[in-house]
Order: C-alpha cells, then structure tokens, then sequence
C-alpha cells in the first residue's frame, strides 16, 4: 500500500503512521509517501484527516506501477528527456580499452548526430582469468571524453566497493545483470539522484526484476529505467532469449522508462541489427548497442559487438522504424 500524506503532517504523526503501517518514508518528487507491504489494504480512520490519497495493489510493484503513476517517468539524461517521443540510443565498446579507443568511439556518436557514450570500466566477467576493465582509470577517461565532446555517460557498477566512484563519474548508473540482486548497490543508488540504468537477471521473472527496481525507489531515487538484456532458456543457439512479451508487460503495467539491450541478449553481432530493429518498432525509450572500432581485438564481449559500419547501416535502417511508431531518434 502507498500512502500520500498531506503536507502540513508533524514529523512525530508522520513516524508514529510509518510504524502503524511498518511502511518507509519516500520522498517522492513533491510528496511525502508511506509505502509498505502490498498486503495492507485497509487505512485506519483515525488516519484520513492526515492522508492525501491511497493506493492498494496485488503485489509490491508498487512505486514502478501505473496504478499510482499513470505516466511514464520524465527522467533526464543530459538534453534527453524519457515519457516523450524520443528514443535514446546508448552505444559504445563494452570495455573501456584505451583513451584511443573512447577517441573512435567519440568521433562515430558525433557522426551519428547521437548523445550517449556507454562503456564499462568495471567489468564482473564470468571467468576470474578474463579482463575485469580499468577501474578508475576507465572512468577518468570517459569523464574526459564527456568534458571534450558533451556526451553523456553510462557506465557499470560491478559491486559496492566502487559504487561511490560510479556515482561520482556517470551521468547514468548502470547496473548489471549479475549485480540485479546486490542489494547493497541498489540501497547506494537509491541514495543518489543520478539516473540508473538496472538491467534484468537473465535468470529473473518480471515481478523480481521490477521488485528489484523498487529498492532503488523506496530508496528515494525516482529515476530508474529498465533495461531488458535477455533471459536464459533451454535455447543454446543465441546468448540468451529476449523477451519481447516482457518488454509489452512492463510497458503496459509499469511507468519506468524501458530500454532494451539486443547485444547481449543474441550474442552475436550478425543478429543484433534484426534484433535492434525488432526492439525499436516496440516503441520504447531506448536501446543499448555494443560497438567497437574493431571486434576482433576487443577484450570483452567480442563476438556481439558491432564495427562502425555496421552500426552506421543500423541506424538508418533504424530511422523509419522510429518514424513510424512515432519515435524520434536521439
């Protein structure tokens, strides 16, 4: 249950209400709000002089839910605005590699009119042997390529020890698959007010990966997208599955702004433009593509990422798909 309290409550009946009901106080935008378990339905009397509005719900999908906001979330990365008609392209190398590499990059977004760089510094790989990413260094020089060319920054959080770092350098948080259910980078970010990019467990239903989502919100922060990467099946021909009927469901019954990733979710940079194209005509507010100035020498994810070219023939094909579902690329 979600309660709106008026404004002029005490601090003391503003507590006393938040223990009656076992319910965490959430600022949200200009509102005072008590949110506990979903299996409160009922209000006491004696409460309503103090209650604004309440909401009750099946579930615990509760602040992500279109039954308490109706509207997607307005959430800003730098001139991008999500709830409007624009679809925002986040593209980049999946590992921060070198500065000459970030250089490339910088000089294809540029070429593409786009306004998002995205690239992991932190990289929580499966194999102990494989390259864990630059650390520190990485996000220096990703906040240097955004002082130098304006872009805005997406980079991930492998686990809290560098949580702060992240915080400090992104403009948007990213965090990943395997990190869904740290708990501990879900309360970090729910401190912040930066944006936060959270990423589906392949292994997680809908109701755990929006639930995940919620810890973020009740922690305060208002501004989290979804970010849907694939899911694991018995299916052994692509990475994973992407779950496009997921992708409906959280549209229809959420208000968080939803990007979908097809890099990660085939695997394989020869069906990922298909894929793209897929996820675009779903009319939703971005999408997360690895690119590289050449695959063949990345350290990470090598197989799945596109080369410039590739990405470029994308993205025209991408334009009257966009058009046509009423969505302008940026």
């Amino acid at each position: 249950m979600i309660i709106e309290v008026r404004k002029n409550i005490e601090a003391s009946e503003l507590e006393a209400m938040a223990m009656k009901y076992k319910a965490i106080v959430v600022e949200d935008y200009d509102r005072k709000l008590l949110v506990g378990s979903s299996s409160a339905k009922t209000i006491d009397t004696k409460d309503e002089r103090h209650i604004e509005k309440h909401w009750v719900f099946d579930n615990d999908m509760q602040l992500s839910s279109r039954k308490f906001m109706p509207n997607t979330r307005n959430i800003s990365i730098g001139n991008f605005t999500t709830g409007k008609d624009e679809t925002i392209l986040i593209i980049g190398p999946c590992s921060v590699e070198s500065e000459e590499q970030l250089e490339q990059t910088a000089s294809l977004i540029q070429k593409c009119g786009l306004k998002s760089l995205r690239a992991g510094a932190y990289k929580p790989r499966t194999s102990p042997y494989s390259f864990q990413g630059m650390g520190l260094e990485g996000l220096k020089l990703l906040a240097k390529m955004r002082e130098k060319y304006g872009f805005s920054i997406v980079t991930e959080v492998r686990d809290s020890t560098h949580a702060d770092a992240v915080i400090e350098y992104a403009d948007v948080i990213q965090v990943g698959a395997k990190a869904m259910y740290d708990h501990g980078i879900l309360r970090t970010c729910g401190k912040a007010r930066k944006p936060v990019l959270l990423k589906r467990g392949f292994g997680t239903t809908i109701q755990e990966f929006v639930q995940a989502a919620e810890f973020i919100l009740s922690g305060g922060n208002p501004n989290v997208m979804l970010c849907e990467r694939g899911i694991r099946t018995f299916e052994t021909k692509s990475r994973f599955t992407l779950d496009l009927c997921g992708v409906a469901y959280l549209k229809e019954h959420t208000n968080l702004p939803v990007i979908l990733d097809p890099s990660h979710a085939m695997g394989y940079a020869y069906g990922v433009p298909d894929l793209a194209r897929a996820c675009m005509a779903m009319n939703v507010d971005g999408l997360l593509i690895e690119v590289h100035p050449d695959p063949s020498v990345a350290k990470s994810d090598a197989s799945q990422q596109l080369n410039h070219k590739q990405f470029e023939e994308l993205l025209n094909s991408l334009r009257p798909i966009a058009k046509a579902v009423g969505r302008h690329i940026v």
